[in-house]
């Protein structure tokens, strides 16, 4: 028997390991199943060059659970490992025994999972004792079993043992009995081993018999060991691919198609990737792209190794070339992994052009659910804007589908305004800006349908890249205004006619939650309606903008802000401004007259303070022109209240902006009923 130290700087090894090394006590299993894995295909590589001539036999990886004795096999029958073996791979901690064999047979050896040497390790996460049982492969070589406590010290002998292989017995402590269940070790070989190279063999397959679930005869496989993204993309059909799927994602939509990934220069890198099916108004779920290193899974959070927007896609990456710490769960940031988020952004580009080119009336189809991976990633990803903006569609209201390119031919004539700019008008719900949109085509121009998620950065995207565009929901303005060609035309009102129309309205608009009016008077076609309103372009979108961020935000918290503007050229409107200017003219007229004197008395006392450095005692003054002013707005205010059209006015134009509701709107309806 042998006695010694384990290979350590520190007394303190084994809490660090247990604690610090791995993000997660499960992965033990993983980590002694990958070695077992190393152990196999390194005997089948020996076997491969003629350095092993004996007979291989079963190829396989077994895990036992035995609960009443309270232990976790793992074996295999691969390479094996004598004494000198074990003093050098398992005594002398972070000696990778992967590395060594790679660097032999770098060219022609089978998937090697081990690199740091440090797997072994986290099989004391769990245990109170570890066993090893081990038979080399080579010729004479004696049987050995190794055991530890968790402590630095440990004892080896000779045993017998009939068997090539090594037999990895963990003694589970107490914490840890929750892994002495056959089903909660079953679901983390799912987890993790699901997909390796070997048969992985854990139990028995069950069956129901006499009213209760029993093991069978045959071995339960949990893995199969030639997954799909292994296989070469001609061998396969589209029934492979979603059969795949569906095994990956159970319960999920078929996707609406796939990328198989495959490259050997100048890294390693297969996969393949879906996109699903989303509905615009769908929680997009991430992490569902899962990472593996040689067919063992590492983890789903793979941000790093794929662009942002591609998270929200599902499917697999597998990579033997992407840097991992030692516990393999967490990705080392650097250039080797920016190649690969570089490459999968290219492969996923070519695909999506090659789709439109080939078949763009299919691509027009699939255009809604595929957008918003394209919008995130024109959005995140600047190489892929500049891939994506050749086959990028805008839809407008009609159902008609163009490029970035084809869109500016289109309109550039009709809707370039006097500064030069090119207006895309757009509208984000067909239904709900129905005659806004009505009345731009009316003018000859075209409307946009912009009603995804990301349209308020999308719009802004745009207007950094393309060269003088703007754009301009429908809604924002009258027709006459969205995409201004001249000077507006004068109302035809002087300033008291002007001042009187404002405040009449304004005194008569409802009060709205979370809502400010401004009131506008414009000169337009009498076939026009009243009023109308409109909501401030660039409010609205600091608002949408905010809503999507953490926190809102400042302008998150500002209220709407809409303006009424009335037509003083339609019929109804142009007789109320006649009867109230005639009505309204002797109260008002003394009050403006007063009102304009104060001010030019007030002016000149603060010019003449300012000339003299002295203060100008303007207080009264400024008192007496308040009260004027609230003269004039209670006169105004109280000759509207007689006129019920000014109320019909404005709510026919907050219901054609969808914003008459509740008790106004019933207030409306019985109005309407009773001007009839």
């Amino acid at each position: 028997m042998a006695k010694g130290k384990i290979g350590v700087t520190t007394e303190n090894i084994f809490p660090v390991i247990k604690k610090f090394l791995y993000s997660d006590n499960e992965i033990f299993l993983r980590e002694l199943v990958s070695n077992a894995i190393d152990a196999t295909q390194k005997l089948k590589t020996l076997a491969a060059f003629g350095d092993y001539k004996g007979e291989l036999g079963e190829m396989d990886v077994r895990v036992k659970v035995d609960k009443e004795a309270g232990t976790i096999t793992v074996s295999d029958h691969g390479i094996g490992m004598d004494a000198d073996d074990i003093e050098k791979y398992i005594n002398q901690i972070a000696f990778s025994g992967a590395e060594e064999f790679l660097a032999k047979y770098k060219d022609d050896a089978n998937s090697i999972i081990g690199h740091f040497g440090l797997g072994f390790y986290s099989a004391f996460m769990v245990s109170k004792k570890v066993e090893i049982r081990s038979l080399s492969y080579k010729d004479g070589a004696k049987a050995v079993e190794w055991v530890c406590d968790g402590s630095p010290e440990y004892e080896m002998h000779e045993i017998e043992k009939d068997r090539r292989g090594t037999d990895i017995i963990l003694y589970i402590d107490e914490e840890s009995k929750e892994y002495l269940e056959q089903a909660r070790i079953d679901a983390l070989l799912k987890k993790y081993c699901r997909f390796l190279p070997v048969p992985v063999i854990s139990g028995k397959v069950q069956e129901w018999k006499d009213g209760k679930m029993v093991d069978t005869d045959k071995d339960n496989v949990v893995n199969a060991s030639e997954p799909l993204w292994t296989r070469k993309p001609s061998d396969l059909t589209d029934k492979d691919y979603l059969e795949f799927y569906h095994e990956l994602m159970p319960g999920q939509e078929d996707p609406m198609f796939w990328i198989h990934l495959n490259v050997d220069f100048p890294f390693t890198l297969t996969g393949i990737l879906y996109f699903p099916k989303v509905k615009s108004n769908i929680d997009l779920q991430r992490n569902r792209i899962l990472l593996y290193s040689n067919q063992v899974f590492v983890t789903d959070q793979v941000e790093g190794v794929v662009p942002e927007f591609m998270t929200l896609m599902q499917g697999v990456i597998d990579s033997p070339d992407i840097p991992l710490n030692v516990s393999r769960s967490y990705l080392q940031a650097d250039r080797e992994v920016k190649k690969i988020s570089g490459y999968i952004t290219k492969k996923v580009a070519e695909k999506l052009d090659r789709m439109f080119k080939d078949n763009r009336a299919d691509f027009e189809k699939k255009w809604d659910d595929i957008r918003i991976f394209i919008e995130y990633g024109m959005l995140t990803d600047e190489k892929f804007y500049d891939a994506a903006k050749s086959f990028f569609l805008l839809r407008d209201v009609q159902g008609k589908y163009f490029t970035l390119e084809e869109y500016r031919t289109l309109v550039e004539a009709t809707q370039t305004d006097k500064q030069g700019e090119v207006i895309y008008l757009y509208a984000t719900d067909k239904d709900a800006q129905y005659s806004y949109i009505r009345a731009a085509e009316e003018k000859g121009y075209n409307v946009l349908l912009m009603d995804g998620q990301l349209e308020s950065h999308v719009v802004q995207m745009f207007e950094s890249k393309l060269d003088k565009v703007r754009f301009v929901r429908v809604d924002s303005d009258i027709p006459e205004r969205l995409i201004a060609k001249e000077d507006n035309a004068s109302t035809g009102l002087d300033a008291m006619q002007t001042e009187i129309v404002t405040t009449l309205f304004r005194s008569q608009l409802p009060q709205m939650e979370n809502a400010n009016f401004v009131v506008g008077v414009q000169a337009l076609p009498g076939s026009d309606a009243p009023a109308t309103v409109t909501q401030n372009e660039f409010m609205r979108r600091m608002k949408e903008m905010a809503a999507m961020q953490p926190g809102a935000g400042f302008y998150g918290q500002l209220p709407d802000s809409y303006e009424l503007i009335v037509n003083v050229d339609q019929s109804a409107v142009k007789s109320l401004v006649a009867e109230a200017t005639e009505a309204l003219k002797p109260t008002v007229e003394p009050l403006r007259n007063e009102t304009a004197e104060l001010e030019a008395r007030i002016a000149a006392a603060r010019k003449k303070a300012e000339e003299d450095k002295t203060t100008a005692d303007t207080a009264a003054d400024e008192k007496r022109v308040a009260e004027l002013r609230e003269e004039q707005e209670k006169a105004v205010s109280g000759y509207a209240a007689g006129k019920p059209v000014i109320k019909q006015i404005i709510d026919l134009a907050l219901l054609q902006s969808n914003l008459l509701k509740g008790a106004a709107l019933t207030d409306f309806i019985r109005r309407s009923v009773s001007l009839l």
